[in-house]
């Protein structure tokens, strides 16, 4: 990696693209004939792994327990109660425009990314306050802060004079070593109470993005949050805007990445839960797959959740022994509490100036909303059919004890935000509420697992595994697979997948002094 472009800071003239793990040319594309793999995890992560080794001539096996592709992202048929078919999702997603690397692999399959389009704002609603939008600032510090300063009614002077601007500067800081070993100790929660700003602007700009990364800001790290907000605002040289799939994921996404593994000569195994792993004869690993034939593999790639790691890592007793730093990473990964998705099949349409997504912000339960029917072709048809509207709900770190109580529950909060959407009946629901995302609890930096070094022949790929550059949510998953199959290519003598990313240090990083107050 070149520390002149992955040291660059966020600075107006340097607001682009950078190559943070560059292709090599001289070195083979193509992996030796013979050449195999097995990944576990048929998520974003496991399949950009998947993907970038089969296009190399790696002989890939793909292991998903669910009946379909794409863990959290993942989406399956569902038959209404007026005998409609619909494909719904584990829940909504933003496509981020710097979401390089897995935009790339979407190209595999749209090579114009046409199921795309622009979402419209991001804006974030309230009881309280008026609707703030965070979209169409410029991209670079520190006009993006100027900006927000200029337009937002929960910022203003008093609030620019009165912060805490030693600690507010920390945000145009970042600078991975230093922002962790400064703020990973502190809760998100407690950096945000030291800005020192107005309550308003905190719930606005802040907690709302906060909770974005499933947990509640007490219980998240502020190094984690500081670099979040590098991440997605001060350091994005495309700006806050996002698209969305102009239809469901099954169809724009997962069934078109299955043929594209499928022509390959990758074998896809959904429906094919790994049960344990153990060493095998000639540094190999065996893979026990619940109902089938043993795997034997030299190259395993563990793509699941992070809480579907730590089970497979502890039904795995021979790890122990050869594997030591694999079970004490697996067992200490944080998974967050639980997050619930309702989907709504209203017989009364929204407001027509209702946005079609809007964070929410200072709700008992509600976290976001999203109208489908304006988002995606098959809930648009049975809205225009009916008369009525699919929405769709979000919880972060959701404290209901079951999904239908966080149903009726953010359905509450719904109509106290939309008045229209009180009177209108509930033709039918889809309701969820699991534990499957991570977490990043303040003091967790130090033991977070990364691509490789948990043992021999073994990598780690997911959005709960740290990379060497910044990076989030689906993109981080994309990323860590790449450099999963990346490692599996170098250990052949084949040339890395180019990784891309934007800016990795703040517009001031260098620059604070490197003790905090």
């Amino acid at each position: 990696m070149s520390r002149g472009l992955s040291w660059d800071r966020a600075a107006p003239m340097r607001m682009r693209q950078h190559v943070l793990v560059p292709a090599e040319p001289a070195v083979p594309r193509a992996a030796p004939a013979g050449t195999e793999a097995v990944v576990v995890g048929g998520g974003i992560a496991g399949v950009s792994a998947a993907v970038v080794l089969a296009e190399r001539g790696v002989a890939v096996t793909l292991l998903e327990a669910a009946p379909t592709l794409g863990g959290r992202l993942g989406a399956w048929p569902h038959t209404l109660s007026d005998g409609t078919e619909q494909v719904v999702e584990h829940g909504f997603h933003a496509f981020f425009r710097h979401y390089y690397t897995w935009r790339a692999l979407l190209r595999r399959i749209d090579p114009e990314l046409s199921f795309l389009r622009p979402i419209g704002g991001y804006p974030v609603v309230s009881r309280e306050w008026p609707a703030e939008d965070l979209t169409g600032l410029p991209a670079a510090p520190p006009f993006n802060l100027m900006a927000l300063f200029a337009r937002s009614p929960s910022l203003g002077l008093r609030d620019l004079l009165g912060s805490d601007q030693r600690r507010a500067a920390e945000l145009l800081a970042y600078e991975r070593r230093r922002t962790t070993a400064l703020y990973d100790d502190v809760a998100a929660a407690d950096f945000l109470a030291g800005l020192g700003m107005s309550d308003r602007a905190q719930a606005m700009l802040f907690e709302a993005f906060a909770r974005s990364f499933f947990a509640r800001p007490a219980e998240l790290s502020a190094a984690e949050l500081i670099a979040m907000f590098h991440y997605y605002f001060l350091g994005n040289p495309e700006g806050i805007g996002f698209d969305a799939p102009a239809t469901d994921y099954l169809t724009c996404i997962w069934a078109p990445f299955q043929a594209c593994l499928e022509r390959q000569g990758a074998q896809v195994r959904t429906g094919s839960r790994a049960l344990a792993i153990a060493p095998a004869a000639g540094h190999s690993w065996q893979i026990d797959v619940a109902g089938e034939s043993p795997l034997v593999t030299r190259h395993l790639v563990l793509a699941t959740e992070p809480g579907a790691l730590r089970e497979l890592v502890a039904a795995s007793p021979d790890l122990a022994s050869v594997a030591p730093r694999l079970v004490r990473l697996a067992a200490g990964i944080a998974v967050a509490p639980p997050f619930a998705v309702s989907r709504l099949w209203l017989d009364a349409d929204v407001a027509a100036a209702r946005p079609t997504f809007s964070a929410v912000s200072r709700e008992p339960t509600l976290d976001s909303i999203t109208v489908y029917s304006r988002l995606e072709r098959p809930s648009q048809q049975w809205a225009a059919q009916t008369g009525g509207a699919v929405v769709e709900l979000h919880s972060y770190a959701c404290d209901a004890a079951d999904a239908r109580t966080a149903t009726e529950r953010m359905h509450t909060e719904l109509a106290a935000l939309w008045p229209e959407t009180a009177d209108a009946r509930v033709l039918d629901r889809l309701e969820r509420l699991e534990a499957t995302a991570p977490t990043f609890p303040p003091g967790s930096a130090r033991n977070r697992p990364q691509v490789t070094g948990a043992a021999r022949g073994i990598r780690l790929a997911g959005d709960h595994v740290g990379t060497p550059f910044l990076s989030g949510l689906m993109e981080r998953a994309a990323v860590t697979g790449v450099l999963a199959a990346n490692d599996v290519l170098a250990e052949v003598g084949a040339g890395p997948e180019e990784i891309r990313g934007g800016p990795q240090r703040g517009l001031l990083a260098g620059l604070l002094p490197g003790s905090r107050r």
